[in-house]
């Protein structure tokens, strides 16, 4: 199966993800090698579970998804688990996709298995990425962490502000969109200075938040935006 030919399965499904994302999660598992081992950290209704699911297929590999559906949160409102479940059956992924009911702090915590991608898009408080970011450390050298909402949350961003441009064990290689791509390696100071580049989009996706919020979809469009949800 070609990306082409599974995007259309999840274009419907609702989530933040978009097609250029999903294309670089395609890739990015295909590329992880053989057989490879997948994680990935907030499925909510599956829009990425069954591209990874898919990708991991055409490579004989295995999709962990771990999530806590609880329903206190925004998104784990009752029938969300059970939504992300048919759709992994409609796409024949029940036996390739482990969905792990649970906070992504207590099975990294119990995990003793070597990773090979690591896809996170759970909580985007400070803390709880902080937290997601040490699944870094089951990846092998040149392993990637894919992080979403890089730029466009400010608990997501101080993350990689506070542990990843001063840290020796990632480095930051690109973004697509709000999509960051994280390498296991020693940064060097090109890495850094690169992971530096997004923060006046980031900034500028902060005032779309505000206008949203404040209803002046006028001032958005200013800002160059076009959607009618946030920019991601």
């Amino acid at each position: 199966m070609r990306f082409e030919e599974a995007w259309p399965r999840v274009a419907d499904v609702p989530g933040w993800l978009t097609r250029d994302q999903g294309h670089l999660l395609w890739t990015s598992c295909l590329a992880a090698g053989p057989r490879p081992e997948i994680l990935e950290v907030g499925s909510h209704e599956g829009r990425s579970t069954v591209v990874l699911g898919l990708a991991a297929a055409e490579v004989d590999g295995r999709l962990t998804a771990v999530d806590p559906f609880d329903p206190r949160w925004r998104y784990g409102v009752d029938g969300t688990q059970q939504r992300l479940r048919g759709r992994l059956d409609r796409a024949g992924l029940t036996s390739r996709v482990d969905v792990v009911v649970a906070r992504s702090g207590d099975v990294r915590r119990a995990w003793t298995r070597p990773l090979d991608l690591v896809y996170v898009d759970g909580g985007h408080d400070y803390p709880t990425v902080r937290d997601d970011l040490r699944w870094a450390q089951h990846l092998p050298p040149g392993g990637r962490l894919l992080l979403h909402d890089a730029f466009s949350s400010v608990g997501v961003t101080l993350a990689l502000l506070l542990h990843v441009l001063p840290g020796r064990g990632l480095a930051y290689e690109e973004r697509c969109g709000s999509l960051a791509v994280l390498v296991r390696r020693p940064p060097e100071p090109r890495d850094r200075l690169r992971l530096l580049e997004p923060l006046p989009w980031f900034a500028r996706n902060l005032l779309v938040k505000v206008a949203l919020r404040a209803r002046l979809r006028p001032l958005a469009r200013l800002l160059g935006h076009g959607d009618t949800a946030d920019p991601y």
